[in-house]
């Protein structure tokens, strides 16, 4: 599959699917509470994309997928499916939203603290917000997608964090996974040179151990080897003629001053 360059039109339809899927994430973060489980929040997403939004949520039924969000908790890396575990106090938990729109997807993921964290928790999901962002400030016209991985990757690195190498980044559009690859680590001057009009979510997870995963029996939650700890945010993002523009981007979202 090649990458697909997109109109401006198209762009102005991700732009719509990007703020709903915002806008998701910013309605269930009063929700995330002691005491609640992961499908009570996925049943309130999903009845806000289909009643409020008038849109979809667009894991639901994708390969296979039983649920319209994804909730991975402390060590659960990615793609944890919503059930009937209830969070308790200390928990972090990942939240990965799916819009679709008018055909076009939306893609984006926030790290939830349930009540007081521990420290290491709370350091950890700091450095994988940085680590988002020293991605996306490498986009750009005639750079490539090595240098978003080397800044994701050597952030985590000098943190002694790591960088999960299993799982990546992708294209969206009309589809929800396209071309390229985003991989969250690599070398500079490698990999695709980025030109405007392409749309790709940069979405690093970070372990507080290894970065080894495996797969659960399930089939679609991953975990980290070590149990230890997991974070991971995510945006959508496209390549204007000068720079990027993040299209999944909250109004009142603080972006870190990376050193």
């Amino acid at each position: 599959m090649a990458i697909i360059i997109k109109t401006p039109e198209e762009i102005e339809k991700m732009r719509v699917s990007g703020r709903l899927t915002m806008e998701v994430l910013n309605m269930i973060t009063s929700y995330v509470q002691p005491g609640i489980t992961t499908t009570e929040l996925d049943g309130i997403c999903h009845d806000y994309i289909i009643k409020v939004q008038k849109a979809f949520p667009s894991p639901l039924n994708y390969k296979g997928y039983p649920k319209s969000i994804c909730t991975s908790v402390n060590h659960q890396v990615c793609h944890g499916i919503p059930s009937n575990k209830i969070l308790k106090n200390g928990d972090i938990v990942n939240i990965d939203v799916t819009v679709m729109k008018d055909g076009y997807h939306g893609d984006s993921s926030r790290m939830f603290i349930v009540g007081k964290p521990s420290i290491l928790a709370k350091r950890l999901v700091e450095i994988a917000y940085e680590c988002l962002w020293a991605g996306i400030a490498q986009v750009k016209p005639g750079a490539f997608l090595g240098d978003v991985g080397y800044a994701i990757q050597r952030h985590a690195e000098t943190r002694n964090c790591s960088v999960v190498r299993d799982y990546c980044g992708h294209g969206i559009g009309r589809d929800f996974h396209e071309d390229p690859q985003v991989l969250h680590y690599g070398k500079l001057h490698t990999g695709e040179l980025l030109q405007p009009g392409m749309t790709f979510t940069i979405e690093p997870m970070i372990n507080a151990g290894r970065h080894e995963v495996k797969l659960l029996p399930d089939g679609w939650t991953v975990v980290t080897k070590d149990h230890k700890l997991s974070a991971q945010w995510e945006h959508t993002v496209t390549i204007t003629e000068d720079g990027v523009e993040v299209l999944t981007l909250s109004e009142n979202e603080v972006i870190p001053l990376l050193i």
